[in-house]
């Protein structure tokens, strides 16, 4: 996946970075397919195997994260961090992303929210993402000279919950109601069965899309979270504002 010099933004691929197998599909999964389906070249970066999870053995869940890739359409990695339950905040692990985006070259990141009252690994990648995102621009990294610079458009943040949702920036709604967009995130959060089997996932992320499509006047809707202001050429693509009730 390697796109060329001349790419627009709109044209670049996207990058979504999950602490752990399901993260991606549940957080943002609706989001993924919505962008593959508009023919944007999506990868996903897992940087564990669950291994400290209650159900489900690394195995499995590396198998469920692929039969995922293919329902939406994106390749998949598994970048070794410090594994589950163990994520610190090295600069050695931001320089590691950073060559993914230097590698990839992306217009638009994802990565889990900042909230910290969550499993401490998503907060912590979303800082590593951040972080590596501005290592990526800089020439003179050592580790990093095999590989060009590169600057992405826009990180966003998504969240697993209501309650990891930051309240202190505006999100973006992304509109996921087209039905095989639906169909689609459906069957790549169930692809995760080891998970589901325990507890209502899918009823969980299809329920919070659907309340922040109420919100947003549409069907069903994908909150994110933009870590820099949007700058727009002109307020052509900026799209319809959310009615709220």
């Amino acid at each position: 996946m390697k796109p060329t010099s001349n790419s627009q933004p709109d044209q670049l691929p996207l990058v979504a970075f999950g602490a752990h197998p399901d993260d991606i599909e549940f957080g943002c999964g609706g989001v993924i397919a919505a962008e593959t389906r508009a023919r944007r070249e999506a990868h996903l970066v897992v940087c564990s195997r669950g291994e400290a999870g209650t159900h489900g053995t690394p195995e499995q869940r590396t198998k469920e994260t692929q039969k995922a890739a293919e329902i939406l359409g994106v390749t998949v990695e598994f970048l070794e961090l410090d594994g589950d339950a163990h994520l610190e905040i090295r600069t050695a692990h931001a320089i590691k992303i950073a060559a993914v985006l230097r590698r990839v070259r992306p217009g638009i990141v994802l990565a889990p929210s900042l909230v910290e009252n969550q499993h401490p690994d998503h907060a912590r990648l979303g800082r590593l993402v951040r972080d590596a995102a501005r290592l990526a621009r800089y020439g003179g990294v050592d580790e990093l000279r095999d590989l060009p610079p590169h600057t992405i458009s826009q990180l966003f943040f998504y969240a697993g919950s209501l309650e990891t949702e930051p309240r202190d920036i505006t999100p973006i709604f992304v509109d996921v109601s087209a039905p095989e967009i639906i169909m689609a995130w459906t069957a790549a959060m169930e692809s995760h069965a080891s998970q589901t089997s325990a507890r209502r996932y899918v009823e969980l992320q299809l329920t919070r899309a659907r309340l922040h499509g109420l919100s947003a006047n549409v069907d069903y809707a994908i909150a994110l979270f933009p870590n820099d202001p949007i700058v727009v050429d002109s307020l052509a693509p900026v799209g319809r504002g959310a009615r709220h009730f």
